[in-house]
């Protein structure tokens, strides 16, 4: 039995883990890696981290039986979960990435940035430091001054079908969301991990809702 005040983050094979526990730990938060579906079944707040390609991400979730145990806790028990880079993606319906459809839990598409000719020396993947601009009121932003500074690295982004669920927007070569929210589902596309007192500050105050 893990102590209720856990966060879990679930271990498919393909995030930056230790680095989300490392970060988490500092800030005093406790936390368990796992890809264990009782271990998932008692968690109290979720984190999907990410890195890599769409259709191996929703690959590995089926194939280790993970996909009925996150959509039970997230969906029928209201579990507060925290996409980070790919895993606000597989949130999504889909990308153009791959072919495989995503959990679907916000009613988004993950596209590949396309820029015109004005934005043709942009490089991608979009990396490095930049700005958010916060969509609506929300705590998780709290604590932090107006122009707030967070680590992306990334070539596909979401794009929101409801205007409402936008939790942020920055911009890289156009402006795009780079964080979505619906009740107890939120999605970020920066790394909250690799952002310094920025993604800490955002990481307590996700832990504490």
């Amino acid at each position: 039995m893990i102590p209720s005040s856990h966060v879990i983050i679930i271990d498919y094979g393909m995030g930056n883990l230790g680095s989300i526990a490392n970060m988490l730990k500092k800030i005093g938060v406790s936390a368990v890696v796992s890809s264990d579906i009782e271990v998932i079944a008692q968690a109290k707040k979720i984190i999907l981290p990410g890195v890599g390609a769409f259709d191996n991400g929703m690959t590995r979730l089926n194939e280790m039986g993970l996909l009925p145990v996150i959509n039970e806790r997230v969906i029928n028990d209201g579990v507060p979960v925290l996409g980070i880079c790919l895993g606000m993606q597989l949130m999504t319906l889909g990308s153009e990435e791959g072919m495989l459809p995503g959990l679907g839990w916000i009613d988004a598409e993950t596209v590949r940035f396309k820029f015109g000719p004005k934005q043709s020396a942009l490089k991608i993947p979009h990396m490095g430091w930049n700005i958010v601009t916060i969509a609506k009121d929300c705590e998780l932003f709290a604590s932090m001054n107006a122009s707030p500074r967070f680590y992306f690295v990334h070539s596909y982004h979401a794009v929101c079908r409801c205007p409402e669920n936008v939790l942020v927007w920055t911009q890289y070569g156009y402006e795009f969301a780079a964080g979505f929210s619906r009740a107890n589902i939120t999605g970020v596309q920066f790394h909250p991990e690799k952002s310094h007192k920025y993604g800490m500050t955002f990481l307590r105050n996700w832990t504490a809702r």
